[in-house]
């Protein structure tokens, strides 16, 4: 049972990610995002399905198949692996609670999040159109688990967004451990304001009403809030998006500032907004202002760092 921790953010991932030489040919895909970065700042569950449902390595391949309106999964020697692959799943998720995030083997027939290639039960011709029977499991079972596929997180946007909603997640999942009350349910509502904005602005508005009146049902609430939530943020934020949020903290500024400086954060938010420079410009602007002209509620603000810098993943959007 991987139980949760406030002090340790635990990712599930595929194990030949992580270098181990469990792939089908004895290989594996190491992820060096993954092994280089994001493991300075999460601890890492190695899982390979195929391995602990007892196939070995090197092993026969696997293939996804369309049978009789069905997906099985096959390996090359005729043997169907469909039901070991989901009860593993299904046992694993069982133990998955104190996740707060979970990288996938991209095209995998375990593992594959998406576009994994299914077979036709003729024999003629394939679709990029299947899930990983083992990944289907987990993210069925698990709804509000951040996942993503290894290939994706070479993108930087999806890799933001990716730790962004792990980090997210490990903070609800902080303020389940310390005691769910309805003015702690409000208060983290106010820190998510700005990010939410930035990525659904329609959710911000109706997660808003959704707390607004906390006297009846608050856990009920607030399992239909972190669901919304973890929606939310799923949505890439656009430079339009970004941008409607800097202007938004600019407004609070415009009393302390000088000319010369109100003058200078516009232009950098307008030329964040044309792609001209990354979005951390702004922000780093933005953070220079705040220490010079405190504001607690700004501070609070989970836009403002929704993770490590040291990751560096606001360089490059």
């Amino acid at each position: 049972m991987y139980k949760f921790d406030p002090h340790i953010i635990k990712v599930g991932i595929s194990g030949c990610l992580m270098g181990q030489k469990v792939r089908f040919d004895g290989g594996h895909k190491r992820s060096d995002f993954c092994t280089e970065q994001l493991a300075k700042f999460v601890e890492f569950v190695p899982v390979c399905p195929e391995m602990a449902i007892g196939l070995g390595t090197p092993r026969p391949s696997i293939r996804l198949i369309g049978a009789q309106g069905q997906v099985i999964a096959q390996t090359a020697r005729g043997v169907d692996v469909t039901g070991a692959l989901r009860d593993y799943g299904r046992t694993m998720a069982a133990q998955f609670e104190g996740l707060s995030g979970y990288v996938l083997c991209a095209k995998s027939p375990s593992c594959g999040m998406e576009r994994v290639r299914v077979y036709h039960e003729s024999g003629k011709g394939n679709a990029k159109e299947g899930v990983g029977i083992y990944a289907a499991e987990i993210m069925q079972a698990l709804p509000l688990l951040p996942c993503e596929e290894d290939g994706r997180l070479n993108d930087p946007v999806l890799r933001e967004n990716f730790v962004t909603r792990v980090y997210a997640l490990h903070d609800w999942q902080c303020l389940l451990h310390r005691g769910l009350t309805p003015s702690s349910l409000i208060a983290f509502h106010s820190r998510y304001k700005y990010l939410l904005m930035a990525h659904h602005r329609d959710s911000y508005q109706e997660l808003g009403r959704l707390v607004a009146d906390l006297s009846e049902h608050p856990q009920q609430k607030a399992g239909q809030y972190i669901h919304g939530l973890m929606q939310a943020l799923s949505h890439r934020a656009s430079r339009k998006g970004h941008t409607n949020v800097l202007q938004h903290l600019q407004g609070y500024f415009k009393r302390q500032l000088t000319s010369r400086q109100r003058q200078e954060l516009a232009r950098t938010i307008h030329q964040y907004r044309e792609g001209i420079l990354p979005l951390l410009a702004p922000i780093t602007l933005l953070r220079h202002y705040l220490e010079e002209h405190p504001n607690d509620y700004l501070r609070q603000q989970v836009y403002l760092d929704p993770h490590p810098e040291a990751l560096r993943l606001r360089y490059g959007i």
